[in-house]
C-alpha cells in the first residue's frame, strides 16, 4: 500500500550532493577541537581567576569602544533582511518540498519556539531590568513618571523582535538547506551557495566549530544566571546560603536533569518540558497579575504596547552617541545583542528541526509574534508590579532589585501573599527553564559535532550526555571568575564573530531565493502543451468531450488500475523518454521501485546535466480515502489511488492517473522544458552554480508522530 503521509516524499533515485554524509559518524575536528578549547578554558578560568577575569575585562573594553555602533547597526540589518524574506513573494518557500505538511501541532510548536529561545533569565531580568532602567535611565532624570514607561520599553526591546528575528534568520535558512536540499542541518550549510561542496572539509568544519563555542558560552549565560537566580530562591524558602558550593551542586542536579531529558529526543524530553514551562509560566504570570491589580496592570500593558510600536525605530539604532552611557550600553544593549548572537546558532538550529513543513512566511511570523507576545505579557506584568511596589515609597525593594537581580524576582512575590506557593512555583518554573535550555543546548552541540543520515535524526545519546556536562564545566568555571559578570562579558566577546557569519548567512539565502524565483518564471515563460489534452478515464482510452473529462474527474482507481496504468503508461512513457534523450547525447534513465508495504510501484526519471542541476521527475503512487461525496457505484472501495508528479523541488499537487502514454510524455517535456528554461535564466546570473541539485527526501525520512496533528 502507497503511503499516505503528505510528508514524505519519493526516495532518491541516485546519490545526493551530501552523499557522504548520509551515515553517522563523529565530526573529529569539530567534536575534539570544541571540546578541548572548552576544557581548556573552563581549566584556565578555575586555576587563573583574576588572570582571566583582566582578560575577559580587556577585551569587552575593547569592544565596546570599537565595535558598539556594529552591534547596533548589525541587529537592525538582520531585522529587515527577515522582514523582507517573510513579506516578499519568497515567503511562499516552504523549509523542506512544496508538498510537505508541518510535523507538530500548533500548540506543540509555539510551545518549543518560546522556550528554546527563552530561558531562566527573562524571570531574571524582568524584574531587574524595568527598576533599573527606571532608577538608572540610560538618558534623562530617573524616578520620572517618563522614566517609568521608558523603563519597561527598554526592557521590551531588549527582549523584542529584534532579538527574536536573529532567531528566525538562522532558522529559516538551517531549514531550507536542509529540508529542501537535503544538506547537514548545520551551521556549513548555510554557506553552501558561497563556498559550495568546501562545506563538507576543513572549512565546514571550522563553522560548526566557531558556533559550538559561541553557543556553549550563551547557554552558559542561561545557567549561570538559573543558577543565581535559583541558589537564592533555595535561600528564600529553605534556607540553604548562597555561594559557590551551593551553586555547584545546582550545576550537577540540573545538568543531570538536562541529561535525562536530552536523551528522550524532542518528543519525548524538550517538547513536554517546553508546554509545561508555558502553562505553570502563565499561572504565575496570572497571580501576579491578580494580586497586583488587573485594571492598573492591563492599562500598563497597553499603554508599554503602544510606546514600543512608536519608539522602536529610534531606539534600534540609539548608538548614544552624543553622551554614550558605555557602562550601561556593556550591561545591557551590547550584551543583549552579542547574547542573541551568540545563541542564534543553538535556537536556530533547533528552530528549524521542528519547523519543517512551514513556509518562509509562516515560519517568520510565528518566530517573531508568538514567543515575543507571551514575553511582552509576561515583561509588562512583572515589570510594572515591580514599578509599583518602587513607585510607592519602597526604594529598598528598588536597590536590591538594581544591584542583586536574582533577589529581585522573589523580593516582588514576598510583597503579596502567598509567597510560600508563588515562590515555590517560581522557583520550579525556574528549573525547567533551566532546564530546557540546557537539554536543548546540549541535543543541538551534539548534532552539529556529528554527522547525522538524515536532518531529522538526532545525535547518539553519549555525546548529549558529553555535552550537558561540558556546559556545566564551562558555567561553573564562569561562576568561579567573576560570576554573571563573567559570563556577560564572555557572550560579548563569543558573539562578534559569529555576528559577521550571519552576514554571508543572509548573502548565501538570497542568492538561494533568487534561484526560486527563476524556477517561478521558469513556469510562467513556458507553455505547458499537454494541459489542453489531459482527458483520459483509464490508461490507454483517449477521450475527446466534455462528459469523458467529467467521467474521469469522478473515477476513484483501485490498486488494479494503478498498477495496470504503470504497466501500460508510465513505464513505457519514461522509458521512451529516456532513450530519446540517451540517443541526443544526454545521461537519462529510470528509476523503479516498490515502498515498503506498497503494491503500486513508483517510478523516477533523472536526467543528468552535467555541471547544471540535474532533471527529475517521479510518478508517485499516493493511496487516499475515498471523498464521502463520491458516489459508491463509481468509487467501490474506501480509498483510491492518485499517481501524483514530484519534480526535485517536491510535489506537484497533481494527478496524471487516466492519462495516456502520448499525454504523459507531454507532461514530462512540459516539466523539462520548464527546467531548461530555469536553467537559462539562473544561467545569465550563474546563481545555479552555488547550489546542489533538490533531491526529495528518503522514503523513511517520515516526521515523529504528533498527537495533535
Amino acid at each position: 500500500m502507497a503511503t499516505t503521509d503528505d510528508n514524505r516524499t519519493p526516495p532518491e533515485p541516485l546519490s545526493t550532493p551530501d552523499a557522504g554524509t548520509r551515515e553517522y559518524g563523529l565530526k573529529r575536528l569539530v567534536f575534539f577541537g570544541s571540546a578541548t578549547l572548552i576544557v581548556a578554558l573552563s581549566v584556565w578560568a578555575i586555576l587563573t581567576p583574576s588572570g582571566a577575569s583582566n582578560a575577559i575585562g580587556s577585551a569587552v573594553s575593547w569592544i565596546s569602544s570599537s565595535f558598539g555602533w556594529y552591534y547596533f547597526l548589525a541587529a537592525t540589518l538582520y531585522l529587515g533582511f527577515v522582514l523582507f524574506v517573510g513579506f516578499s513573494r519568497y515567503g511562499r518557500v516552504k523549509l523542506g518540498p512544496q508538498h510537505s505538511t508541518p510535523d507538530y501541532g500548533v500548540f506543540s510548536w509555539a510551545a518549543m519556539l518560546f522556550a528554546a529561545g527563552i530561558g531562566i533569565d527573562l524571570m531574571f531580568f524582568s524584574v531587574s531590568g524595568p527598576v533599573s532602567h527606571y532608577l538608572a535611565p540610560p538618558e534623562g532624570q530617573g524616578q520620572t513618571a517618563e522614566a517609568a514607561r521608558q523603563a519597561v520599553v527598554w526592557t521590551l526591546f531588549h527582549y523584542g523582535i529584534t532579538g527574536w528575528a536573529m532567531y528566525a534568520l538562522m532558522g529559516m535558512v538551517l531549514g531550507y538547506f536542509a529540508f529542501r536540499y537535503r544538506l547537514p542541518l548545520a551551521i556549513r550549510s548555510a554557506l553552501y551557495p558561497i563556498i559550495g561542496k568546501r562545506i563538507h572539509g576543513r572549512f565546514g568544519d571550522t563553522v560548526d566549530l566557531a558556533a559550538i563555542m559561541g553557543t556553549i558560552f550563551g547557554i552558559s549565560v542561561s545557567l549561570g544566571i538559573g543558577v543565581v537566580q535559583l541558589n537564592y530562591g533555595l535561600r528564600f524558602m529553605f534556607g540553604i546560603p548562597e555561594g559557590t558550593a551551593a551553586q555547584i551542586g545546582l550545576v550537577v542536579v540540573a545538568v543531570l536533569m538536562a541529561t535525562v531529558s536530552a536523551v528522550s529526543g524532542v518528543d519525548k524530553g524538550i517538547r513536554r518540558l517546553s508546554q509545561l514551562n508555558i502553562i505553570l509560566a502563565a499561572l504565575l504570570m496570572v497571580y501576579v497579575l491578580v494580586l497586583e491589580g488587573p485594571a492598573r496592570l492591563l492599562n500598563a500593558l497597553i499603554l508599554n504596547i503602544g510606546d514600543y510600536v512608536s519608539r522602536f525605530p529610534s531606539m534600534t539604532l540609539n548608538t548614544f552617541a552624543y553622551d554614550q552611557p558605555v557602562e550601561w550600553l556593556n550591561d545591557w544593549t551590547l550584551f543583549f545583542w552579542a547574547w542573541w548572537v551568540a545563541w542564534a546558532p543553538f535556537v536556530g538550529l533547533f528552530l528549524a528541526r521542528i519547523s519543517r513543513g512551514r513556509t518562509l512566511r509562516q515560519f517568520v511570523a510565528a518566530t517573531l509574534v508568538v514567543p515575543f507576545l507571551f514575553t511582552l505579557t509576561f515583561l509588562s506584568i512583572l515589570g510594572n508590579s515591580a514599578l509599583g511596589v518602587v513607585r510607592r515609597g519602597n526604594l529598598e525593594f528598588g536597590e536590591t532589585a538594581m544591584n542583586t537581580p536574582e533577589q529581585g524576582f522573589y523580593g516582588l512575590l514576598a510583597q503579596y501573599p502567598g509567597v510560600t506557593f508563588s515562590a515555590g512555583l517560581a522557583t520550579f518554573v525556574g528549573l525547567l527553564l533551566y532546564v530546557t535550555s540546557a537539554d536543548s543546548g546540549a541535543l543541538v552541540m551534539a548534532n552539529l559535532s556529528t554527522r547525522l543520515p538524515t536532518p531529522v535524526t538526532d545525535a547518539k545519546p553519549w555525546l548529549r550526555i558529553f555535552w550537558a556536562l561540558a556546559t556545566g564545566l564551562l558555567t561553573m568555571a564562569m561562576l568561579v571568575v567573576g560570576g554573571v559578570d563573567a559570563l556577560t562579558s564572555a557572550t560579548i566577546i563569543m558573539g562578534l564573530p559569529f555576528s559577521l557569519v550571519m552576514f554571508l548567512i543572509i548573502w548565501g539565502l538570497y542568492r538561494a531565493l533568487r534561484v526560486e524565483r527563476f524556477r517561478e518564471e521558469a513556469l510562467r515563460t513556458t507553455l505547458p502543451s499537454s494541459l489542453s489534452v489531459r482527458t483520459t478515464v483509464s490508461p490507454g482510452q483517449p477521450l475527446s468531450t466534455w462528459r469523458h473529462r467529467l467521467a474521469r474527474a469522478l473515477s476513484y482507481p483501485g490498486p488494479r488500475a494503478a498498477r495496470r496504468f504503470v504497466n501500460e503508461v508510465c513505464r513505457p512513457a519514461l522509458h521512451d523518454v529516456a532513450e530519446e534523450l540517451r540517443t541526443r547525447g544526454l545521461d537519462a534513465n529510470v528509476h523503479e521501485e516498490t515502498e515498503p508495504g506498497g503494491t503500486v510501484p513508483y517510478l523516477a526519471l533523472r536526467v543528468s546535466l552535467d555541471a547544471e542541476p540535474d532533471f527529475g521527475y517521479w510518478v508517485r503512487p499516493v493511496e487516499r480515502p475515498t471523498p464521502s461525496y463520491a458516489m459508491r457505484s463509481v468509487a467501490g472501495h474506501d480509498t483510491y489511488y492518485r499517481m501524483e508528479v514530484h519534480l526535485s523541488e517536491g510535489g506537484q499537487g497533481y494527478d496524471v492517473m487516466g492519462y495516456t502514454r502520448d499525454q504523459l510524455i507531454g507532461d514530462v517535456l512540459d516539466q523539462y522544458e520548464r527546467h531548461l528554461e530555469f536553467l537559462r535564466l539562473s544561467g545569465e546570473t550563474e546563481s545555479h552554480h552555488v547550489l546542489p541539485d533538490h533531491a526529495p527526501a528518503p522514503s523513511d525520512e517520515s516526521p515523529p508522530e504528533d498527537e495533535e496533528r
